[in-house]
């Protein structure tokens, strides 16, 4: 019995054995005979082509995920259109259409080869607004699976990342290649976005009196005419300089002047009255006239009117309501704001870079947009000779076109651009990202697939920034939603790939 059990136990041992070996050659056999999917990144002047599909073998069908991206501002998935691919190896070609997308930037396409050999794979895209052409060139047919296996590579890059189309397609997304270009030595400062001359005049009082105001006209910011009435000075109950006891006696003065010169031009002509007399009435008549009109003809029952010396809008209001105020007083600052300057304070070591100095960039504290100052019609003005012992900087000023978001007054950071470099590599500032003091991008390797890639930067101009080594001419890198690649990454589930079935 011991015999029969020994047995027994080795006829199972065997058994597992040989099935385990059968069921790993099997799986190694699996894995060998599996096509991976081949997967071709594109681009056009209008727009990308992302595609995954098997090799292509004669007899075979092989299905196409196509991902087309509309190139613009943010890459939006083309959603609306017909798609139509056509395989060509040398006189034969065939082909397939899609009529619409299975989900938004994704066609379904198919082909089943004819012959064998190397041809090109066209996408045509045709829609409403536009219609273009993708090529991939040096496409292989192979006659049969079992070649086809034989030629299959399968590489991997370090550290790739893999973000899925659908999940840029969700969020403000670009990429760009990095090209080389003129760029201009920066000196980098600070300033102050300051009204041009001649843009803002003071309203003042004209006489002395109680200030009371005209309505909603008196609130800053309010849009003003030219004349446009802003303030009434009163003379209330004050005992002097009323304004109200100042017009009355104006009136009485030229009212007596004016009867005493009618009466004198009359009597000189029978020399009832001396020449010298009728001159002396006639000064008394035209001094009490121009001191009469001057004061009447901004009064009114309420007191003497201040009115806008120009049109703009109220950058300030100096006084308050009920204020007494004496003649000459400043009650309100009037602006256009139709022009701005900036002033930006150099160091004395950047002296000698002042006269090639040209343009600027610029942004204010409050704000991300970097404005440029030849986009305002911008031009400098000046730069200073001599520093002084109240500050040790050096002002160089610019003249520029407001466009109605730059507020007088504002502090900002300053880009001066000065001689330029040529043949520089540049990126956006905003492809950067930073981590611990060092900064790095995403260079896209494949439709899906990113590289996180330490960069070293030479000087920024608040828009763009040198690049001096990580990344190399034509490489595409993300400019808008790198963070989110970030958050992908670090989120720890990052998908996989396999579009094609």
């Amino acid at each position: 019995m011991k015999t029969i059990s020994a047995m027994m136990t080795l006829f199972v041992l065997l058994f597992v054995g040989c099935t385990d070996k059968t069921a790993d050659e099997h799986g190694h056999e699996h894995e060998i005979n599996s096509l991976e999917p081949l997967a071709y990144t594109i681009f056009t002047d209008k727009s990308e082509l992302f595609v995954e599909f098997k090799p292509l073998v004669v007899g075979s069908n092989s299905n196409f995920a196509a991902h087309f991206t509309i190139l613009g501002e943010n890459f939006l998935p083309l959603t609306e259109g017909k798609v139509t691919v056509s395989l060509i190896v040398g006189e034969n070609g065939i082909r397939n259409s899609a009529d619409s997308a299975s989900s938004p930037g994704i066609f379904r396409l198919a082909l089943s080869p004819k012959t064998a050999g190397v041809g090109k794979l066209l996408f045509d895209i045709e829609t409403k607004d536009y219609t273009d052409q993708i090529v991939i060139e040096n496409i292989t047919v192979y006659p049969d699976e079992h070649t086809a296996l034989d030629k299959q590579t399968v590489t991997a890059d370090a550290g790739e990342i893999t973000y899925l189309k659908e999940q840029a397609w969700k969020v403000e997304f670009a990429n760009a290649p990095v090209v080389k270009q003129s760029f201009s030595d920066i000196i980098k400062t600070n300033g102050q976005i300051l009204s041009a001359p001649g843009d803002e005049m003071i309203v003042t009082a004209s006489a002395s009196g109680i200030v009371l105001f005209s309505g909603n006209k008196t609130i800053i910011g309010s849009e003003v005419t030219n004349g446009m009435n802003l303030f009434t000075i009163s003379g209330g109950n004050i005992t002097e300089s009323n304004i109200d006891v100042v017009y009355k006696e104006a009136k009485v003065n030229y009212d007596k002047a004016k009867a005493d010169f009618d009466r004198a031009s009359e009597l000189v002509k029978d020399n009832i009255v001396s020449q010298k007399d009728f001159l002396q009435a006639k000064v008394n008549f035209e001094n009490a006239q121009t001191a009469f009109y001057n004061i009447s003809k901004n009064y009114s029952a309420k007191g003497q009117n201040v009115s806008s010396p120009m049109a703009g809008f109220v950058k300030n209001i100096l006084v308050s309501e009920g204020q007494y105020v004496e003649a000459g007083t400043p009650l309100a600052i009037i602006s256009q704001n139709k022009k701005l300057v900036l002033q930006a304070n150099v160091s004395q070591r950047y002296f000698s870079k002042l006269p090639s100095i040209t343009s600027a960039n610029f942004k204010t504290i409050s704000s991300e947009t970097v404005f440029n100052t030849q986009e305002l019609n911008g031009k400098i003005i000046s730069f200073g000779k001599s520093a002084s012992t109240a500050s040790p900087f050096i002002p160089v000023t610019f003249e520029v076109d407001n466009i109605g978001n730059i507020i007088p007054g504002s502090i900002a950071e300053v880009y001066l651009k000065s001689a330029p470099f040529l043949n520089v590599l540049v990126i956006p500032v905003s492809a950067l990202m930073e981590e611990q003091g060092k900064f790095y991008v995403y260079v896209q390797l494949g439709g899906e697939s990113f590289q996180k890639r330490e960069v070293k930067l030479g000087a920024s101009d608040g828009i763009n920034v040198q690049l001096l080594s990580g990344v190399s001419e034509g490489e595409r890198v993300v400019i808008k939603g790198a963070y989110q690649i970030k958050l992908s990454t670090a989120s720890g589930t990052l998908p996989a790939h396999g579009h094609e079935h």
